[in-house]
């Protein structure tokens, strides 16, 4: 059961966890930016909500964006991007959060399954040691080639040049 108490995770989102916990669903946790909604984030969600039950992301806030990719970024504000998020019929539950990264929340969710994209390694996902601990797995999902926010950004720069 998440603590109550920590204002890491809102009311809501506490309460959906604890009930597809005591439901039994198994819970697959994802992270990102989520800046612009592309069809290779479509297909990472898509794909990771077919692991399991329920598909809880956690979405970088816009100061944590910002700290992480720079000023010129999010192109879009956290509360669109959410809203976004949460009209795919893949994702179950958005949270946001401020840190660089999701490491507090991943502990507070401990989720059954964590998934990341291949431009990650199993070794460098923010979140496996708790995972693993639990007797969770971490899973790779390849990506979709061609698409990631800061290539279309470039190509965009690139058409306009």
């Amino acid at each position: 059961m998440i603590d109550k108490r920590d204002s890491l995770i809102p009311e809501d989102a506490r309460t959906k966890l604890d009930e597809w916990r005591n439901s039994g669903k198994t819970v697959v946790f994802t992270n990102g930016c989520f800046d612009l909604i592309h069809p290779g984030h479509i297909d990472i969600l898509r794909r990771a909500k077919a692991l399991g039950g329920v598909l809880v992301v956690g979405l970088n806030s816009d100061s944590s964006v910002r700290r992480l990719k720079g000023a010129q970024r999010p192109l879009i504000p956290e509360h669109l991007r959410k809203m976004s998020l949460e009209e795919l019929r893949s994702v179950d539950l958005v949270i946001v959060f401020d840190d660089d990264t999701p490491h507090r929340l991943i502990a507070y969710v401990k989720p059954d399954i964590l998934v990341k994209g291949s431009d990650y390694a199993v070794g460098d996902v923010v979140g496996a040691d708790i995972v693993e601990s639990l007797g969770g797995k971490v899973v790779i999902l390849d990506l979709l080639p061609g698409f990631s926010t800061s290539e279309l950004m470039k190509r965009l720069s690139d058409n306009h040049q």
